[in-house]
């Protein structure tokens, strides 16, 4: 039975490998499609600067233009180009798996930037701050919610949150801070004010559609403790506590019931880690949990 059991579980892996790659691949379409629509249609138009990389390249991509007098660069070679140091980072320090999909997610909204032709669909600066910020928010939030990042200066956030312990919302706020002082005092305070409007509704919309930093309680009933618990390590570094001598009501067959904590940024690899080990076992989880005690949020750096 045991063997029976390997080989569903091989087959399983490889499934999951390729719908894993799928999920994360079809994310990062969408990301793609989304954030050159909310760039080329409103943030572009309305000269509405965005947060992080993508502020910086509109920064630099406009002063490239005053000083050439034309577009000597496309802004999303400018993007992507800004991006790769980054990712260098990103593959020591957050893992490889998490940098392949971002560097396809940054790649794939570079090309769509530029293909995807620029159209000014209202001059009002405060809509295109407004349409901007939800369009880029979902974008974001949407490829956070299957495992993998937009890039840009939550590389170096996490990174540094990793080493430090310091807050990634207070970063983050810091770097986007100086950004946008930087954006009004070269082209005028009236940009950096709809800027702001559109960081915070696009804070706002990351949110609502994802938040990575919400916990859940997962309860695990299983045959094979010793596998669900190797998966789990082995995909998010998480530890679990054992109950052993468990018995089903019905059955009245011996388990063992498993208890851990994951985020939501977590979530896609606890299932991959799941059905690696016991696609079969009984799992529930509890939105919104509190913990105290030793739980880092940073521990999955694969």
């Amino acid at each position: 039975m045991k063997k029976a059991f390997l080989k569903n579980k091989l087959l399983n892996y490889s499934h999951l490998d390729l719908s894993g790659f799928i999920d994360r691949f079809s994310a990062a379409v969408v990301y793609a499609i989304v954030s050159a629509i909310a760039l080329n249609f409103f943030l572009q138009p309305g000269d509405v600067y965005s947060s992080g990389v993508t502020g910086v390249s509109q920064i630099l991509h406009t002063l490239l233009i005053r000083g050439f007098g034309s577009e000597p660069i496309p802004i999303s070679l400018v993007i992507w180009v800004l991006n790769m140091p980054l990712l260098i980072l990103a593959w020591f320090t957050l893992g490889k798996k998490f940098t392949i999909y971002t560097f396809l997610a940054i790649t794939l909204s570079s090309i769509f930037i530029q293909v995807l032709p620029s159209q000014t669909l209202t001059k009002d600066p405060t809509m295109n701050a407004l349409f901007g910020g939800v369009l880029m928010g979902f974008g974001v939030g949407f490829v956070m919610r299957n495992g993998i990042s937009s890039g840009g200066t939550d590389i170096i956030s996490l990174t540094i949150r990793k080493k430090t312990g310091m807050s990634v919302g207070f970063l983050s706020t810091a770097v986007n801070g100086v950004i946008i002082i930087v954006a009004g005092a070269l082209f005028g305070w009236p940009h950096m004010f709809y800027s702001l409007i559109y960081i915070f509704i696009n804070g706002r919309l990351v949110d609502a559609v994802f938040n990575r930093q919400k916990k859940m309680q997962v309860t695990i009933v299983t045959k094979y403790p010793d596998d669900v618990r190797d998966a789990i390590f082995r995909h998010l570094r998480r530890g679990v506590t054992f109950i052993r001598g468990a018995e089903g009501g019905y059955t009245h067959l011996r388990e063992t019931v498993m208890l851990t904590v994951v985020t939501n940024s977590e979530y896609g690899e606890f299932k991959e880690a799941m059905k690696e080990s016991d696609p079969h076992a009984f799992v529930t989880l509890a939105q919104n949990v509190r913990v105290l005690g030793n739980f880092n949020e940073e521990q999955n750096s694969k």
